[in-house]
């Protein structure tokens, strides 16, 4: 075993860095991955730092905090309430609070310029704003001898 690994336990004891439990161990890690990252240059340690702390914080947000898979109107509605948004928030992305209303109601899909603009401001995938295509139709399956021209 390597000697840097001799006693992870011990490591972890005297504040080497572990998997964030709530919150307040998210926001202490967001706020010291953010003083490296503003770092001009930083050292290979600190870049390892970095790399781990991203690792720690993402795990945790997407167990705590992950978009759920669905429609993109079921999406877009969870995004406004987890960040306290109104429809009219959405004027930018969608062009008029007419389209985010239809949109809203099931009467219009996005656009691609409204998926990229959603994509921007959200820092998600585009994907999730799409619509998953539906499984294909297939015809019913005919009795021997059946054919399917009459």
């Amino acid at each position: 075993m390597s000697t840097v690994l001799a006693n992870p336990a011990e490591m972890i004891a005297h504040g080497a860095p572990r998997v964030i439990h709530n919150d307040a161990e998210l926001e202490m890690y967001t706020d010291a991955l953010f003083r490296l990252t503003v770092l001009e240059s930083p050292s290979g340690s600190e870049v390892e730092a970095i790399e781990l702390l991203t690792l720690l914080v993402e795990r945790y947000e997407q167990e705590h905090y992950s978009i759920p898979k669905g429609d993109p109107v079921s999406v877009v509605r969870f995004i406004i309430e987890q960040q306290n948004l109104t429809q009219r928030d959405l004027i930018p992305q969608f062009g008029s609070e007419s389209a985010v209303s239809m949109f809203m109601t099931g009467r219009r899909n996005l656009t691609l310029e409204q998926v990229r603009k959603l994509s921007a401001r959200f820092k998600l995938p585009a994907d999730v704003f799409i619509p998953k295509a539906s499984a294909p139709h297939r015809p019913k399956a005919l009795a021997k001898g059946q054919s399917r021209l009459r």
